[in-house]
């Protein structure tokens, strides 16, 4: 990952979303799975008055820098580990959440399952994941623009945990009853102005190995979408609630 990107600004509508539908209680203890640089951990915690937040992400990078930044939120604290084989004590935590962090597991089975077992029976477990590529225009737009053609669907990676039935089987086989589906569309935001959002997707490797006519035609897409608040783009994604059995 770019540390230029801000990710937190990038999903900063659907970070809203979420944390409506966390509906953290005072005396939650939560677990934030792919927690990145901490802002749904800490977002957690201070509702969490009486409880506390615990973030977990694979990477070293993004713990450090919610540690750091999380230096005033005494209930919140920061591992980092792998969620699919972390030994999380058993019926640890009351709340599971994730924001765009669920769909990248290399065996879903087990990570699911190692999130259930940390969580009470009657915990919820809620996430946002996207949906199909097709509906996410930082897919489609940008690819075209880099590559001159409409882009091909892309399965797995992101998009995962796109098909609600792919995502009812996981959970319910991880041990998650009642699960609900809702759509949520808002747009992603990839920087102040389009130069800043061209070098945004360079950085994220989006670009692959495009000449400098493909940027053109990118830096042209860009500016066109360019609002006096910055470059956004369109897209939708599920939030999914689920209960552990």
């Amino acid at each position: 990952m770019d540390n230029a990107f801000d990710y937190d600004a990038e999903l900063s509508r659907y970070h809203q979303q979420l944390v409506a539908a966390m509906a953290v209680r005072p005396d939650d203890q939560v677990l934030d799975v792919g927690c990145g640089t901490g802002l749904t951990t800490r977002e957690a915690a201070g509702r969490a008055v009486r409880g506390s937040a615990v973030g977990v992400d694979v990477s070293v990078e993004m713990i450090a820098t919610a540690r750091q930044l999380s230096k005033d939120v005494p209930n919140a604290r920061f591992e980092q580990a792998d969620v699919q084989t972390h030994p999380f004590p058993a019926g640890e935590f009351s709340l599971g959440v994730s924001r765009f962090g669920t769909m990248f597991f290399g065996d879903p089975e087990v990570a699911f399952s190692n999130i259930a077992r940390a969580l009470r029976p009657g915990a919820r477990l809620v996430q946002l994941v996207w949906q199909e590529s097709k509906y996410q225009e930082w897919v489609t737009v940008i690819r075209e623009a880099l590559t001159g053609a409409p882009p091909d669907p892309i399965e797995g990676g992101a998009f995962s945990l796109a098909d609600p039935a792919t995502a009812q089987g996981l959970l319910t086989a991880a041990g998650f009853i009642d699960m609900e589906l809702t759509e949520v569309r808002e747009p992603v935001y990839y920087g102040a102005d389009a130069q800043t959002a061209s070098d945004a997707i360079r950085g994220l490797g989006m670009a692959g190995d495009a000449d400098d006519r493909a940027f053109d035609r990118l830096l042209a897409v860009l500016a066109e979408r360019e609002q006096p608040d910055g470059v956004w783009f369109d897209s939708r994604a599920w939030i999914i609630t689920a209960i552990k059995d």
